[in-house]
């Protein structure tokens, strides 16, 4: 096979790929990620069952693809935020994050319940996720210790009953980072999430009307949980 026809098969089995996960995105936002079929998905981009699992071989590759997609963007929006910032302050680079990832829940929804909303049916995420997955906590974790490094961060108290704890998550996630830190960071990150997901998920309907400037309160208050200068 010459070098031309590889590069116009690989150009077919991108563009093949591309228009399987359009479809499959589609039936996430019309159906949800528990009832997405693959015989469904091959009907719609005109392939018989048994050509579409050369591509993904079952459900679980392809959702595992899509999740992997979405985190990918999400991560990649946030680091675009960032380096919009970079040369600013650890609280204006953290606000910048934070408000990223709300900006791209709120334009991805659907793309959004299938990373942090409930879990699908039978489906477990393997190891390949993790990578893509960890991109925006990464971002987190960098300024924090960009700011323990030069400026400093402030004391933060650490209850004597979750000292071990802590100390464990500092050695997986930031050996260099102080245990109250890495402690603070874990919990901000988890409520960053949550924010967005009320907002998204209906939870503030009614109770916060003007949501944007609620929201940049809210990652400025996780900036003083951070400890952040």
């Amino acid at each position: 096979m010459t070098s031309t026809a590889r590069g116009a098969r690989a150009r077919a089995r991108i563009e093949v790929t591309a228009a399987i996960k359009e479809e499959a995105r589609r039936q996430l936002a019309a159906e949800g990620a528990a009832r997405l079929s693959l015989r469904a998905v091959a009907r719609e981009v005109g392939m018989v069952s048994s050509a579409l699992y050369r591509y993904f071989p079952s459900r679980d590759d392809l959702l595992t693809a899509l999740i992997i997609d979405a985190y990918d963007s999400l991560g990649e929006a946030a680091e675009s935020a960032h380096a919009a910032v970079a040369q600013e302050g650890p609280r204006q680079r953290w606000v910048g994050v934070c408000t990223a990832v709300r900006r791209w829940a709120l334009a991805h929804p659907h793309e959004y319940a299938l990373i942090y909303g409930s879990p699908v049916p039978g489906y477990h995420a393997p190891q390949t996720t993790v990578p893509a997955a960890a991109r925006v906590g990464l971002l987190l974790i960098g300024i924090v210790r960009d700011a323990h490094r030069g400026p400093g961060l402030a004391d933060l108290p650490l209850p004597a009953d979750l000292r071990p704890e802590a100390e464990r998550l500092v050695a997986d996630l930031a050996p260099d980072l102080p245990p109250a830190a890495g402690a603070a960071l874990v919990a901000a990150w988890a409520q960053l999430y949550g924010l967005v997901g009320f907002e998204l998920f209906g939870q503030f309907h009614r109770v916060v009307e003007d949501r944007e400037p609620f929201f940049r309160h809210a990652a400025t208050r996780l900036a003083d949980q951070v400890g952040l200068p």
